[in-house]
């Protein structure tokens, strides 16, 4: 077994609705079900939408997780983490989002550094728009999972986005085409989206995965993929999702 202590997995994209929370979650799920121990950090520090989907009680926030370690309260680690399950733990994002507008990107970094080594794997769930908390995350992070759709608007921004990513020399970028996110006929080929974002697709999420009436889910405050009325366990679906998650974290050939 490698050593993936501290692994840092950023998760966004370009546009919003596009199923980045719901994907960093079910990402979350996965690694839970291969017995990892994952953070989860909403930095979405506006409006972040993990405490939402998931109806967490926001008792700390990464604010006050900020404003200790700011000023020399910070003591014990597990003050400031909501335990999900064994194997999750999740800081919320701020109540307030003119809280998030005080947390600048030296802070950020000092959070990750501070739990980097009591996780096999952190992931960060951040805004659309490029924010300080977005770029901090994206600095940092061993892998960006960059969530695309077949929508045009999207391409589009996901090009340039991408674009400025190359230029600032990052190669850990990972594109996912989310086909799941709706029940239609896709309008562009995998080589019309190819050609627009001017990067390889490495993995696509099917139609198959698009589940109907997923608000009644959703209310459960439950991951999708540990939700036993989904029985995650036994979706076709399961196998990509765990060599997805493998594959991140360097366990391509581990037998689950």
């Amino acid at each position: 077994m490698k050593n993936i202590k501290g692994k840092v997995i950023t998760v966004t994209s370009s546009k919003g609705g596009v199923g980045k929370t719901i994907f960093a979650t079910n990402l979350a799920g996965v690694f839970d079900y291969l017995k990892k121990k994952v953070l989860l950090i909403d930095m979405d520090l506006s409006c972040g939408g993990i405490s939402v989907l998931l109806n967490l009680e926001k008792s700390k926030t990464i604010y006050n997780l900020y404003d200790d370690i700011l000023n020399n309260r910070f003591k014990d680690l597990n003050d400031y983490v909501y335990h999900y399950s064994d194997n999750i733990d999740i800081i919320p994002s701020c109540k307030d989002p003119r809280q998030g507008n005080k947390i600048d990107g030296k802070g950020i970094e000092q959070i990750i550094s501070a739990y980097k080594s009591n996780y096999d794997v952190i992931i960060l769930d951040t805004a659309h728009v490029p924010s300080v908390a977005s770029l901090v995350s994206l600095d940092i992070s061993d892998t960006i999972l960059y969530i695309v759709t077949d929508n045009m608007q999207d391409l589009k921004n996901t090009a340039s986005m991408l674009t400025i990513l190359k230029d600032r020399k990052k190669d850990n970028i990972k594109v996912i085409l989310n086909n799941s996110y709706r029940n239609e006929k896709n309008y562009f080929s995998r080589f019309d989206i190819k050609s627009v974002i001017k990067n390889n697709i490495d993995y696509i999420l099917p139609n198959s995965m698009f589940i109907p009436n997923i608000n009644k889910y959703l209310m459960d405050g439950k991951i999708l993929v540990l939700n036993n009325k989904l029985s995650f366990k036994n979706n076709n679906d399961r196998d990509l999702l765990i060599k997805i998650g493998m594959s991140l974290i360097g366990d391509d050939n581990d037998e689950k």
